[in-house]
């Protein structure tokens, strides 16, 4: 082992890589960022198991690997005598049971609302701060106002979760956040509003025409102000408090996504030699 190992320790015990769960045991293929270095060239592709998961002095997660047909590896305790690499969690590929590698697990966070309609753009608005936001491979933030059709037709492009974000009325403070599991009725029929529909109404809509994501989220936040659709009066900005809860819903919503990945990991874990 080299001399990081000094000044790193013990990091969590699993880290969620393209949706699968990383633990040490798991399978990877190495996926340096440079080959610059003629090592890196010679392990780039190879496949390797994790040894630990460790975390240096500014909490970066590096995972310590051997090679899968290192000859030490069959030494048991004295296995360290082998190689020992570290990488980062993007320049590994987890490998399922089987040892095929496994396409990252896709989320689309959706930001939904008229922007010219006061507190109706909040989606709109953690929509546009998201999309600044480092996210993991697989997570698509997509601002779609008030395009309905265009919210349905992504629903049914094979994403494996959904997270809706949307101002939502229900009697709370102004600026209140909820996290909702919308539950869809397969005997319902909605038709299609092109400006007026609402989350749950979306995807009971886009599910009708094709499959939806099995894990739903809704995010939605109470308005103090929302405009007349029929109006001539155009509102361009949040209220205070819908102002303040954009700034919480980032951060709610990034771990969300982590949540989500973790839970569509599970049923495939990465595979143990």
């Amino acid at each position: 082992m080299d001399g990081r190992a000094e000044i790193e320790r013990p990091g969590p015990e699993s880290v969620t890589i393209a949706g699968v769960m990383v633990r040490p045991g798991s399978r990877v293929v190495l996926r340096p960022r440079s080959t610059a270095d003629i090592l890196m060239r010679a392990v780039d592709g190879r496949r390797a198991i994790v040894e630990a998961i460790m975390e240096d002095l500014e909490d970066r997660v590096q995972l310590t690997v051997s090679l899968e047909d290192d000859p030490a590896r069959s030494l048991g305790k004295g296995r360290g005598l082998g190689h020992r690499f570290f990488f980062a969690p993007d320049e590994l590929e987890p490998l399922t049971e089987d040892g095929a590698s496994r396409p990252p697990r896709r989320v689309l966070v959706a930001g939904i609302g008229n922007v010219f309609m006061a507190d109706d753009g909040f989606g709109v608005g953690v929509a546009e701060r998201l999309a600044s936001c480092p996210l993991p491979e697989g997570v698509d933030v997509i601002d779609f106002g008030i395009r309905g059709m265009d919210l349905a037709f992504a629903l049914n492009d094979g994403y494996h979760a959904a997270v809706l974000v949307d101002a939502m009325p229900r009697g709370q403070p102004p600026g209140t956040i909820e996290v909702l599991e919308p539950e869809l009725d397969p005997d319902v029929f909605v038709g299609f509003e092109a400006h007026g529909m609402d989350p749950v109404g979306v995807l009971q809509f886009a599910r009708q025409f094709g499959p939806v994501p099995d894990l739903l989220r809704v995010v939605g936040c109470e308005p103090q102000v929302v405009g007349d659709p029929e109006g001539q009066d155009v509102v361009a900005e949040l209220s205070a408090p819908v102002r303040a809860a954009v700034d919480a819903a980032v951060p709610l919503i990034q771990r969300l996504v982590e949540e989500l990945l973790d839970q569509l990991s599970q049923p495939i874990e990465g595979g143990h030699p």
